[in-house]
């Protein structure tokens, strides 16, 4: 803020001493300058948590449904007015790299983050060509990729996640780890991050460990990070501040997703969801230490089934995170 003061054709001095009267002013002037300073800390200290840090808040696309690929640019419109800044994708949801990043720059968004499958043979998947996965990537603006799931082992043959998750063995986590940490490698060379994302299965106990943890022993840090989904840990009966704690600078990424209260404890891809903010998780404590333990990439995300339509329930928790303190 600049201030400026007029010459007055009459001088006025305090108990008729010039020098005084200059020195209070200074003084006046100081003490003036301090209470902005400390008044400006004070508004900072107090902005919302992403304002205050200056973090884009995303969108997991996956939260939209199977409509969002029918009705892209619309949807994709829909979200950037309701303010998200960031999305990550949910496979190329029938489109080329070049179209979907036409489509982000049409409304003002970026696609940091993308989930890649770890294998499949349609689309893009970690089992695949990754020279050509990083192209596709780069084009399209992404800097992460994220095993979303686990890779199911060849020997339970087509079981699907549901299915597969109990059935893993500590065996079977410490091949994903070696899974990760092969593919990350590569990825690196080529200028993409890698990481994983959790459900609440990789917390079912495994004598004195569980998934998770073999996959956090297991994987090299300076290649594989990881993305908390705080409502699956929620759901899995885990404390994700604790994991944050235990794991500072593992975390990367979090997806915002709330759960109700009545979620009973399990691991078998089970919870009760809501929209952030009107579940269980303490959101202006855990965005602040999920801060503090290194994550930086924050995408709201919500399970079906939906109390209201899916991009109604994005704009509910918008406006909550919007204006969360942490």
């Amino acid at each position: 803020m600049s201030i400026q003061y007029k010459e007055s054709p009459v001088r006025f001095t305090a108990f008729g001493n010039p020098s005084v009267d200059a020195d209070l002013s200074r003084r006046g002037l100081l003490a003036a300058g301090l209470g902005m300073a400390f008044a400006g800390g004070a508004s900072a200290a107090e902005q919302p948590f992403f304002q205050r840090h200056k973090l884009p808040l995303g969108i997991q696309l996956y939260t939209l449904g199977p409509d969002l690929a029918k009705e892209l640019d619309v949807q994709l419109a829909t979200v950037a007015k309701i303010g998200f800044k960031s999305v990550e994708l949910a496979g190329y949801l029938g489109r080329t790299p070049t179209e979907l990043r036409a489509a982000f720059d049409r409304v003002g968004l970026i696609c940091p983050s993308a989930h890649i499958s770890p294998k499949g043979a349609n689309g893009p998947s970690f089992s695949g060509d990754l020279a050509k996965l990083a192209d596709e990537l780069h084009v399209i603006g992404v800097k992460s990729a994220i095993m979303p799931i686990l890779y199911i082992p060849d020997r339970l043959g087509s079981a699907d996640l549901r299915a597969a998750g109990p059935q893993m063995t500590a065996d079977d986590w410490k091949w994903n780890a070696d899974f990760l940490n092969e593919k990350a490698a590569v990825l690196k060379k080529a200028g993409i991050a890698t990481g994983y994302h959790n459900h609440n299965f990789e917390f079912a106990p495994l004598g004195d460990t569980n998934g998770m943890e073999i996959l956090l022993k297991g994987t090299d840090p300076s290649l594989v990070a990881f993305e908390m989904d705080a409502g699956w840990v929620t759901a899995a009966g885990q404390d994700p501040f604790a994991l944050l704690k235990k794991h500072p600078g593992r975390f990367t990424q979090m997806h915002v997703k709330d759960i109700k209260a009545t979620t009973k404890a399990n691991f078998e891809l089970r919870q009760d969801p809501t929209e952030v903010g009107g579940g269980m998780i303490a959101w202006p404590r855990l965005l602040g230490a999920a801060y503090d333990a290194g994550v930086r990439g924050f995408y709201y995300e919500q399970e079906a089934p939906f109390a209201h339509a899916r991009l109604e329930s994005a704009k509910i928790s918008f406006d909550y995170l919007a204006g969360v303190k942490g």
